[in-house]
């Protein structure tokens, strides 16, 4: 496939969708300068992935670092960023090495960070290897870690020079953690592309059986949708924001829960359903309109209500989300089917309601 472009002037990227990309590192020379690269993944990706990179990488003359740190969401935190950063300085990598992400999300906002960190910011490359990061995360600098209170609140905006989506990786991807990456894939079509949506609904199967050509397709609309937001906004002032359809929600529950007791999708469907149960009680979408999302979510094998934390401990937890503003919480609700809005009327009355209703029994 022809690589999509992310048009942000002269940190403009290109994102790479296709099979066998890990054998290929020849548009990855271009980001790499005698120094090298240092290969940043997890004990999971490492047995599948690193071996083969690292020695496509030799074999092109370059010099690889290599950084596996421990897998899972519970480890996206300071002690596990630095870690990242003590190998860096006892190999001595310099300026102009070039940090490679290999993994999901979790790897991907790590690396990201510390390149912008680290010696005030080295180039990175984003090498996604799950469905959530080939469709999202990888695609437009938003890095960060976590906090005990939040999740995502400590980052910088600090973009890749490249994205390669090898969706042969999605072969070894587990089963849930397959599911957690349509939530995402789910999102575009709901907020702004209803055509999508359709689709979505008649090739979920296909979806769910790892398709390739189905896979392709969900990928690179995925990532058209997601390099077009963010060449329009890329520091979520406005436009950006819709992309975090059922995230404020959702991100409750991953805090509320500990981090990686759900995984990102799930609390992500979990939470667009509250948002989409607001948005019904605001007389935007109608009851069929939610049970059609409901169906989608179920047929992807997602969760469609969240754990009771109680009404109190999602309020107190939303209010640390990134688009509040002058103490005011806005939220991703739906217009209607492939049409958001970011809102601040919703009373919390409502808000406590469309909770109430989304919230395991």
């Amino acid at each position: 496939m022809q690589p999509l472009r992310v048009a942000l002037d002269d940190r403009a990227y290109d994102i790479h969708i296709g099979t066998g990309l890990l054998d290929d590192v020849a548009p990855i020379l271009p980001f790499v300068k005698k120094a090298g690269v240092a290969v940043v993944t997890n004990e999971t990706v490492a047995p599948l992935y690193l071996s083969r990179l690292a020695a496509a990488l030799r074999q092109a003359g370059v010099a690889v670092i290599e950084i596996v740190l421990p897998d899972g969401e519970a480890y996206k935190d300071w002690p596990t960023l630095n870690r990242i950063f003590d190998v860096l300085l006892e190999q001595h990598a310099e300026r102009s090495t070039t940090l490679i992400a290999l993994g999901g999300g979790v790897i991907g906002d790590m690396t990201g960070f510390a390149a912008a960190c680290y010696q005030r910011g080295v180039p990175f490359i984003q090498i996604p290897t799950t469905l959530l990061s080939q469709v999202d995360s990888s695609v437009g600098g938003k890095t960060a870690i976590n906090h005990p209170r939040g999740k995502n609140m400590i980052g910088a905006f600090y973009q890749p020079k490249l994205v390669l989506a090898d969706l042969d990786t999605l072969d070894t991807l587990p089963d849930r953690e397959l599911a957690a990456g349509l939530a995402e894939v789910i999102k575009y079509g709901l907020i702004r592309d209803p055509e999508f949506l359709v689709w979505l609904e008649a090739n979920m199967t296909r979806l769910l059986a790892r398709d390739k050509g189905a896979l392709a397709y969900a990928v690179r609309r995925s990532c058209e949708h997601k390099a077009e937001v963010v060449a329009a906004d890329e520091k979520e002032a406005g436009e950006r924001a819709l992309l975090n359809l059922g995230h404020t929600f959702g991100h409750a529950i991953e805090t509320g829960l500990g981090y990686g007791e759900w995984l990102h999708g799930e609390a992500v469907a979990a939470g667009t359903m509250m948002a989409a149960e607001l948005s019904r009680r605001l007389g935007w979408l109608g009851e069929s309109d939610v049970q059609r999302i409901e169906a989608l979510f179920r047929a992807a094998g997602l969760p469609v209500c969240g754990p009771d934390l109680g009404a109190e401990r999602y309020l107190e937890l939303m209010s640390h989300d990134k688009k509040v503003q002058d103490g005011r919480l806005r939220l991703v609700l739906l217009e209607r089917l492939g049409r958001a809005v970011l809102s601040d009327a919703a009373p919390e009355a409502e808000i406590r309601a469309a909770i109430a209703a989304r919230v395991a029994a």
